[in-house]
């Protein structure tokens, strides 16, 4: 059941959000410091500071909330918590350092290890996708409602090279990659493409809010087995996703689950 509670969460989530991403440009505009951190993965005076303004931020405002975020050491205090705050302060980090539009801020509250409201702005584009458990989905104003297709032939679809390979076996064509995970799945959910896939080890923060924003809009988003992803586990990485509207989702999932060289299917 809808509760009015998920809607003040989301109105919060999307006000930090866009504050969030006006914090981010200006860093994008007038340079900033980038180094490395563990796993080969970069890190920006951006990340550090959005990530801390969020904290601060969506702590004062629930703190009985726990908190799982990209950019901060994780306290395992948050697995005691029926809700917790899933962030990604800047989510594409590579293109945001590069000076690329495809990169968002994500936010999202899960309740009972599902998102409940979600915010997801996109500053370079001025737009920031919304949603709340059972009120629906939104981008500026615009309610969210995937079109069903019914074939694979012609969808356009996003993701890692040896997920879309497979589908492009069928007909489907593959899009550049979208560096921002969350955004892939938002085009989805805002019917910019067709479907998008995530590779394995994805983490919590790159996908809470686009999974309510997806499923919110009559999309799917689940593993190669079909199940929903479950989120603020001991440990918050998931296998590979694929995300489309029915009936595509399940044409695109056993495609993606097909094994040419051995003629099955896992």
């Amino acid at each position: 059941m809808p509760d009015a509670d998920d809607l003040v969460l989301r109105d919060l989530l999307a006000s930090l959000a866009e504050e969030a991403g006006a914090i981010a440009l200006d860093f994008q505009r007038r340079g900033m410091r980038t180094w490395t951190k563990a796993g080969a993965s970069p890190v920006t005076e951006a990340d550090i500071a959005v990530d801390r303004f969020l904290k601060e931020r969506l702590g004062a405002a629930r703190p009985d909330f726990g908190w799982l975020s990209e950019e901060t050491a994780d306290n395992p205090s948050r697995l005691d918590r029926r809700e917790v705050f899933i962030v990604d302060p800047i989510d594409g980090t590579r293109a945001f350092a590069a000076g690329l539009p495809d990169w968002t801020i994500s936010v999202a509250a899960v309740r009972d290890g599902r998102p409940v409201a979600a915010a997801l702005a996109e500053p370079v584009a001025g737009r920031t996708f919304i949603a709340a458990r059972g009120h629906g989905a939104s981008v500026a104003g615009r309610p969210l409602a995937v079109k069903g297709r019914e074939t694979i032939d012609g969808a356009v679809v996003a993701g890692p090279k040896p997920m879309t390979v497979k589908v492009e076996r069928h007909g489907a064509v593959a899009l550049p990659k979208i560096h921002s995970l969350a955004l892939r799945f938002a085009k989805v959910a805002a019917s910019e493409i067709d479907g998008g896939f995530a590779g394995g080890q994805s983490h919590d923060w790159d996908l809470a809010a686009a999974d309510l924003l997806v499923h919110e809009a009559g999309a799917s988003l689940t593993g190669l087995d079909g199940t929903a992803p479950c989120y603020n586990r001991p440990v918050p990485t998931h296998f590979p996703l694929v995300c489309a509207g029915f009936p595509l989702h399940e044409l695109l999932r056993r495609a993606a689950a097909e094994d040419r060289r051995r003629g099955v299917t896992t």
